[in-house]
């Protein structure tokens, strides 16, 4: 055992401990140079997928505002609430401009990785999609890329599907045991009914689930932030001014400074939005678009809400708050985070902020065991091996949720993300120049006064896409790919 927490412990620093961090952001700044700061341009268009009269989709399949919510309710989790104030906490205010930086640039790479995971998805045999890395690899790649598809899915069912939701149900009982005073096994009961009842109906039940959840969620936490906000206006420009000093190094928060500004704010956001880590594009894959570079920029909005409005909420939150105490490192983010609201808005606040977690902590679930789906499809297509999956995910979060314990069982779970992160780095390096065609094709139709883009197979002959997930006429009968 000693030996497997060491290799582990190892591949964790090569990745994170140094390597990762750095890869993603010069990738993120490398894609954002290379598309023309896309994400700028295609910023106001990416709040149409939002109104209900831009949905064109067919009702039996998911929309792309349906595929926005999962993604956004898988990218939206405790490190929203906790893992704000464990940034702030360790890298002080200025910690956020860097989670604000990170997460500019991650949009385009969200961009860039979703829109290949559309151009590569798959039809299946019930006529939905299904797509990712896993398949970006093998049908853009080719067949010699196979076992790094694997290593791939491997990597993404044992860090979200397993690891991620063990933590993720463990955050929720602490929050409801502390704030409420019910014992754990009771949330784990709970929380293990809500996700069977949720993970067998498969993708369409994990969407239309996420498209009544999400919204709620995020509006009611927006709500919230923007009430402390008012109510302490006259501090907002000293807050701001606090934020970009220290995260300048004008002015030092914390033991560390500018570094450890730099470093918990990168850290922080590239966990929170997931851009690059090629957990999202499983997701974007699903949705049912004209082409590709739709989904790719409605992926880039679900960056920019979870890092840039989410995580923001939460910082203005604590930095307006007297709980907040520079240089203090010995406080838990979910306690921190919760003082401060209490500070604010009185002491009903800490039980407001319980219903959030739940709701943070079970888009979460939903959207990690659907990752868990889409690994297990590029492993084997054996339909049993789906049952196992749904039975051993739900026996995960009752445990995770029971057995405060148990999620150190999970320890691989960092290490193995940042591996598949390092797997998905690398193919979509390899596949860029298939969405710069893309990218291409997409402003072209625009110019000539196209309003909505759409693909045509035809004219990307040369690569392995699936005619059936480009059919016009989306309700027509399809035969799932080989």
């Amino acid at each position: 055992m000693e030996t497997i927490t060491h290799f582990f412990t190892v591949l964790e620093d090569l990745t994170w401990g140094w390597a990762l961090i750095p890869i993603l952001v010069v990738f993120g700044v490398f894609m954002t140079a290379l598309t023309g700061f896309v994400q700028l341009r295609f910023f106001t268009r990416m709040f149409r997928v939002l109104s209900p009269k831009n949905e064109h989709a067919d009702p039996s399949q998911i929309s792309a505002r349906q595929a926005l919510f999962v993604s956004l309710g898988g990218r939206v989790g405790g490190g929203n609430i906790a893992g704000v104030a464990v940034a702030i906490t360790l890298g002080g205010p200025g910690a956020v401009f860097w989670m604000w930086a990170i997460a500019l640039v991650g949009m385009a790479t969200s961009l860039v990785e979703c829109t290949l995971a559309q151009v590569f998805k798959r039809t299946t045999s019930d006529g939905s999609y299904r797509g990712g890395p896993g398949s970006y690899i093998r049908h853009g790649l080719g067949s010699q890329y196979r076992w790094l598809a694997i290593l791939y899915a491997v990597c993404l069912m044992a860090s979200f599907a397993f690891g991620f939701n063990a933590f993720q149900s463990n955050t929720f009982a602490g929050a409801v045991n502390n704030s409420l005073g019910i014992d754990r096994i009771w949330s784990g009961v709970f929380l293990a009914v809500v996700t069977g009842f949720i993970v067998y109906g498969g993708i369409r039940r994990i969407a239309k689930a996420s498209d009544v959840l999400i919204p709620v969620m995020a509006l009611s936490y927006i709500g919230m932030a923007l009430l402390v906000v008012v109510l302490n206006i006259a501090e907002v420009p000293r807050v701001m001014a606090l934020i970009f000093s220290n995260a300048l190094g004008l002015e030092e928060a914390v033991s560390g400074g500018m570094g450890a500004a730099i470093a918990q704010g990168l850290r922080r956001g590239l966990f929170s939005n997931e851009a690059g880590l090629g957990s999202a594009p499983n997701v974007a894959a699903t949705a049912y678009v004209k082409h590709p570079i739709s989904q790719g920029i409605t992926q880039s909005l679900s960056v920019f809400l979870d890092t840039i409005v989410i995580c923001s909420c939460t910082a203005f939150v604590i930095l307006l708050s007297s709980a907040y105490v520079p240089g203090a490192t010995d406080v838990d983010g979910i306690v921190l985070t919760q003082q401060a609201l209490v500070s604010h808005l009185g002491g009903w606040s800490q039980y407001y902020l319980t219903f959030a977690i739940l709701l943070f902590a079970f888009s979460s679930i939903i959207y990690n065991y659907y990752l868990g789906e889409t690994a297990l499809s590029e492993l084997t297509g054996h339909p049993m091996a789906l049952h196992v999956l749904r039975v051993a995910i739900v026996a995960v979060v009752f445990l995770g949720a029971s057995a405060p314990g148990a999620t150190s069982v999970f320890f691989f779970s960092d290490p193995l993300m940042g591996l598949l992160a390092l797997v998905n780095l690398i193919a979509i390096l390899m596949l860029f120049p298939v969405a710069m065609r893309l990218l291409k094709d997409y402003q072209d139709q625009l110019k000539a006064g196209h309003e909505r883009p759409v693909l045509d197979p035809g004219q990307f002959a040369d690569l392995d896409i699936d005619p059936t997930a480009w059919d016009a006429s989306p309700t027509a009968a399809r035969k799932p790919s080989a």
